[in-house]
């Protein structure tokens, strides 16, 4: 894939993992980030952590809809590669526009004017009865009638467009960690990382005239803390920390929690992996959802990805049971004796959890009577 700058990847990459079986969509993720970050003049319309309700919602409206259609149908050809095929027709780089870097749009004003549009509105497979027609719900192995949510941040890419576009070089990204951050001083509001991010997370000022975007929570992230949106999930989906960038540097470390879900276990794809861009955000995708769907949004490690989710062993589960356990940031996961142990970056104990919940009765004389 054809990128203008030399590969540069940080020795540990800032990463997270959602298990979009589990959200709520209370949005509280979303909350605690607005009230964190962009709560000032002119951030009104920035909504760096948002959840969606797919397929219809999206934010701003069309992010993925209009990129799909100018970058085409999905090419993976057999080759076994990370997660079960090569991805062998052209990335937004190499379908770039003559002058460009990458291949995007500017989305309109009105776009960026309702971050909740269709929420909680379903969509039906079956061509002849409409979202609000009776039909069979619980048709299995996909649900006829389905909607799902899907939670969004910066994926703080390996190979980011926004960095990429910035004819100032004013977008950058941390060796320490892999965050991508934007250099305020340096930014002139040119807006091209807003047009190639294939995923719209960066976004602009009209108080400053300058572009801002999800920073990975990176004052909590260097004291060994989740981010905020991370730290606040209800549902308990998510799990963040620094995982290795490279997949035979995550195998030798696979009791990195991240590692272990993305590159051993394999459950956890990125998002639209056929940009090119890498992403470092990844989940674990819903189950009972169309097929078709989901290869386009996921890849085709989705069959794999859901038959380990859906018979998973001690130690999966053990992992999992440690998504929002604690604020710490785990860098060593173990399972012992029926609980998942999670470790700091120091090896020291943060977090014990059991993994299967013990069954208490209550006596008979406990039991109220009249």
């Amino acid at each position: 894939m054809d990128y203008p700058y030399e590969e540069a990847r940080p020795k540990r990459q800032y990463a997270a993992v959602f298990n979009v079986n589990k959200c709520i969509g209370c949005q509280t993720c979303t909350m605690s980030c607005k009230s964190t970050w962009t709560y000032s003049k002119g951030q009104e319309h920035m909504w760096w952590n948002n959840v969606e309700t797919k397929p219809y919602g999206g934010y701003p409206q069309f992010w993925d809809h209009k990129l799909l259609e100018k970058l085409g149908p999905n090419k993976w050809s057999s080759a076994t590669g990370q997660n079960g095929s090569v991805y062998s027709g052209k990335t937004i780089f190499e379908a770039a526009p003559i002058g460009e870097v990458a291949l995007g749009y500017l989305p309109e004003d009105k776009e960026w004017q309702s971050p909740n549009i269709y929420e909680d509105t379903p969509t039906t497979t079956d061509p002849d009865k409409g979202p609000d027609e009776s039909v069979d719900l619980v048709n299995l192995p996909a649900h006829t009638t389905w909607f799902f949510y899907l939670q969004r941040i910066c994926n703080h890419c390996t190979h980011p467009a926004c960095l990429a576009a910035c004819p100032r070089k004013a977008i950058y990204k941390r060796q320490e960690d892999g965050i991508v951050l934007i250099d305020q001083n340096r930014c002139r509001g040119y807006r091209k990382c807003i047009e190639l991010c294939p995923y719209k997370k960066p976004m602009y000022n009209l108080a400053t005239r300058i572009s801002e975007k999800c920073i990975g929570c990176y004052p909590r992230v260097e004291q060994g803390i989740e981010a905020r949106c991370m730290a606040a999930c209800v549902g308990k989906i998510r799990l963040q920390g620094l995982k290795n960038s490279l997949p035979e540097e995550a195998e030798a470390n696979a009791e990195n929690p991240l590692n272990y879900l993305i590159h051993i276990k394999k459950i956890a794809l990125p998002l639209y992996p056929q940009y090119g861009t890498e992403p470092n955000i990844y989940y674990i995708p819903p189950r009972w959802i169309p097929k078709q769907f989901l290869y386009q949004m996921f890849g085709p490690g989705v069959d794999e990805a859901l038959k380990v989710y859906s018979n998973m062993d001690e130690e999966l589960l053990g992992v999992l049971s440690l998504f929002r356990s604690t604020q710490k940031i785990l860098e060593k996961f173990n399972i012992n004796s029926n609980q998942a142990v999670g470790y700091d970056a120091k090896g020291q104990e943060v977090i014990r959890v059991p993994i299967d919940e013990p069954v208490i009765v209550r006596p008979p004389k406990y039991h109220n009577t009249s």
